[in-house]
């Protein structure tokens, strides 16, 4: 009976102690998460009650809405074309900065302070960066007899404009690998050596096989990030001041987050944005699982 008591007594202070993150989750992660997924299936614009409408939101958004293509094409721009990119570029610095080189603490706090900069902050810079007319990067260009392009108003060099603002970020993945570069046994490369490989023997050979669990963490955080693109296109193509929409020039950076955002925000159509949010879900979910189980073909974890 004591035994048993006290079972119970340490029951009840456990969940006196994890209290709080129990009912933080039931009311701020699990009763959204329930409640969102009801409101996909309805008509629902806050002010009024919502209305059952079943799949027809999502029968909308796949062959009524063409914007919902738009955005989905330009999200998947990005997830094609800039975190391939992303990734290279934060791993050869990594690379570079885990030389023996003078100053190397210095340049790695360098590449990663970008990524320490709050997100508008570094919208609007960049926002100035790509001035067509004074912005820095075509200034240089003007240097060299160069006529720079016209970045953020022109929609064939805007979402180029985004990948190339991403490439400034680098530093987190970049860091990350650096990580996983420490892991790496020198005894590796020195047997490489030994054996008459040369620096991109020992790259393609070594370094990129035993960095492969790093690359798959980085590649399923960059993934994820890039479908849920949404902080700088808000801020630098809403046109600050105007009744401009975000995703200007002619909706070429309109990507999946900002035009759900439009429709739970600016008109109000809960129960469509919802719909979306499941869709984005559902597609992230889909899209990790499908990295996971490719893992196993290119992917090497040590003692294999």
């Amino acid at each position: 009976m004591l035994r048993l008591r006290k079972k119970h007594s340490d029951l009840a202070t456990g969940l006196a102690f994890i209290s709080p993150w129990i009912i933080g989750f039931l009311a701020f992660v699990l009763y959204p998460l329930l409640a969102s997924f009801y409101y996909s299936f309805t008509r629902f614009n806050i002010i009024q009650s919502p209305r059952w409408i079943g799949i027809e939101g999502y029968a909308e958004l796949f062959f009524d809405d063409p914007l919902f293509w738009i955005s989905i094409q330009n999200t998947l721009y990005m997830l094609v074309f800039g975190l391939p990119l992303s990734l290279v570029v934060s791993l050869l610095l990594a690379v570079l900065l885990n030389q023996n080189i003078r100053f190397k603490a210095f340049f790695r706090t360098l590449f990663y302070l970008p990524t320490i900069i709050p997100a508008v902050a570094s919208a609007m810079l960049w926002l100035w960066i790509f001035n067509p007319q004074y912005g820095l990067i075509n200034s240089v260009l003007a240097l060299v007899g160069i006529r720079g392009p016209g970045w953020l108003v022109d929609p064939r060099w805007s979402k180029p404009a985004f990948i190339i603002m991403d490439l400034w970020g680098v530093g987190g993945a970049m860091v990350i690998y650096l990580a996983g570069l420490q892991g790496i046994p020198e005894q590796l490369y020195e047997a490489a050596e030994i054996d008459g490989a040369n620096w991109m023997q020992k790259f393609w050979r070594i370094t990129i096989p035993m960095l492969t669990p790093t690359i798959l963490f980085n590649l399923i955080l960059g993934a994820i990030s890039k479908l849920q693109y949404f902080t700088a296109p808000y801020i630098m193509t809403r046109g600050v001041g105007t009744n401009v929409p975000p995703g200007s020039p002619l909706n070429s950076t309109l990507f999946y987050s900002l035009l759900l955002f439009q429709n739970a925000f600016a008109y109000f159509k809960m129960g469509y944005a919802s719909a979306m949010a499941w869709i984005l879900f559902v597609l992230i979910l889909v899209i990790t699982l499908a990295l996971f189980r490719s893992s196993a073909r290119w992917v090497y974890y040590e003692g294999q």
